[in-house]
């Protein structure tokens, strides 16, 4: 059980890495904090967008979830196409959420908060699950300890195994680790203290940090209701389904391709031990508007403060460039595994497209 814990908790990271005094210097300076922070000084935080935005996001849940199958499907199964428009809105849902991650969605710490923990409702996972694994994938992304979802040791792996592993992530695992996640927090409490203790004392660096955050009782509190909320709301939607059953499967499993596929597109094959690494990946501008400018993502991790609405323009005074489009680094991925022996030489940062999102 310790070690599914340790593996679930570090996995839905994505690329969870630092060094282990780092790792140390952290934990030891760690405070609990029941308040998400926020960039309260940013007046370029667009709060009515992002509100309308979150309220938009929990009508489109209710919809999918109960509207749809309590009043259209009865009518005519036809009504079930209308799933493929609400399961594109998991990756604008994810990149909403992600500002209130990053303390950017309201300069209320209340309001960024609660709306957090809302909509990481709806996405299907506790918000500080969420919160607490991205801003580690921050803090340690792509450092020696843990070099990237698709990089593998060749000594110690088969080609075979590591590609099993790696589509399995890219395909499916990682929403399946993050829903998953959440019945970790329902195990007795005497043995979620003495795995989360085990971990802090005795597991890697990764599962160090995370253990030593999630010493806060508050948190693991909410998580708890945060979890039994999603699974109930799941539970009485599939009820809701009933013999169109199918229909409400293919909603899940189209979401978890979207965010499994999406989350790895913007760091494949980026330099290994360069933590504010990521791609610059063009989009045209009204899909760059859909996903909160999400795919300007390495400036994103040079500036994980800066509101969404401001990072064209970090993008255009740091003269960056696109790395490749978008559609192409989403198959570009495909081509699998990459051993940790050639990574470095398999590397080539794809042609730039100079052309902006302006």
């Amino acid at each position: 059980m310790g070690e599914w814990f340790g593996i679930s908790i570090v996995a839905i990271c994505g690329r969870v890495h630092t060094q282990p005094h780092q790792v140390m210097i952290a934990i030891s300076k760690y405070r609990p904090r029941r308040r998400v922070a926020t960039n309260c000084s940013n007046p370029s935080i667009p709060k009515i967008t992002n509100l309308t935005l979150a309220g938009l996001h929990c009508c489109i849940s209710l919809f999918q979830f109960f509207v749809l199958p309590i009043y259209l499907l009865p009518k005519s199964p036809r009504w079930g196409v209308v799933l493929v428009a609400c399961a594109l809105t998991t990756t604008p849902l994810w990149a909403l959420l992600h500002e209130a991650i990053h303390g950017v969605f309201n300069a209320s710490g209340w309001v960024n908060g609660t709306m957090g923990r809302l909509l990481a409702i709806c996405f299907g996972s506790p918000f500080h699950i969420l919160r607490l694994t991205h801003l580690s994938h921050h803090k340690f992304n792509r450092a020696s300890t843990e070099k990237g979802t698709e990089i593998y040791d060749s000594l110690k792996v088969s080609r075979l195994r590591a590609s099993v592993n790696y589509f399995f992530y890219i395909f499916c695992g990682v929403y399946w680790l993050e829903v998953a996640s959440i019945f970790i927090f329902f195990v007795p409490p005497s043995v979620f203290q003495r795995l989360r203790r085990r971990l802090f004392d005795q597991g890697n660096p990764q599962e160090k940090w995370l253990a030593g955050n999630f010493m806060d009782e508050t948190l693991v509190r909410q998580t708890r209701i945060d979890g039994l909320g999603i699974c109930l709301i799941l539970s009485f939607s599939a009820y809701c389904f009933g013999r169109h059953w199918l229909i409400f499967a293919a909603l899940l499993m189209g979401r978890t391709l979207l965010v499994s596929l999406h989350d790895n597109v913007y760091h494949y094959g980026t330099p290994v031990g360069v933590a504010v690494s990521g791609h610059n990946l063009f989009m045209p501008k009204v899909f760059a508007m859909l996903v909160l400018n999400f795919n300007l993502h390495r400036i994103h991790h040079r500036h994980p403060n800066v509101p969404w609405i401001e990072l064209p323009d970090y993008f255009a005074r740091q003269f960056e460039t696109y790395d490749q489009n978008f559609l192409i680094a989403l198959l570009h991925q495909l081509c699998g595994p990459i051993p940790i022996s050639t990574a470095s030489e398999r590397f080539q940062s794809p042609k730039k497209i100079e052309s902006a999102n302006s």
